[in-house]
């Protein structure tokens, strides 16, 4: 795969759920998402084969790993393991960056 650059900026929202939006940049191997979630917005309960690391950049979101509920604000990091069933809820508006591997690929197109 040749090196690419991308503006997140210049990439279309795509709106995942009511109030979950994410920009998405795929490589050979990962997905890079970048979220906006409204607040009181709900991504609900699931898990998928994809490794997920969650890193909030702004706000405070709700995330509810297995049966353990935590809170996450900036600077805070979560790893959810491939299989794990997890939601989450924006408690104020939040942007969020998470990474998935391998490659997301319902995110494409």
């Amino acid at each position: 795969m040749q090196k690419k650059y991308y503006n997140m900026n210049s990439i279309p929202p795509k709106e995942v759920t009511p109030g979950v939006r994410g920009r998405f940049v795929h490589s050979e191997g990962m997905t890079i998402a970048w979220w906006e979630i409204e607040k009181d917005a709900l991504l609900q309960r699931h898990s998928h084969v994809h490794e997920q690391v969650v890193n909030v950049i702004e706000g405070t979101l709700q995330l509810v790993v297995d049966d353990r509920t935590w809170i996450l604000a900036p600077g805070s990091v979560m790893v959810i393991p491939s299989g794990v069933p997890h939601e989450a809820k924006g408690i104020t508006f939040c942007r969020v960056i998470d990474a998935f591997y391998p490659v997301r690929e319902d995110y494409k197109g």
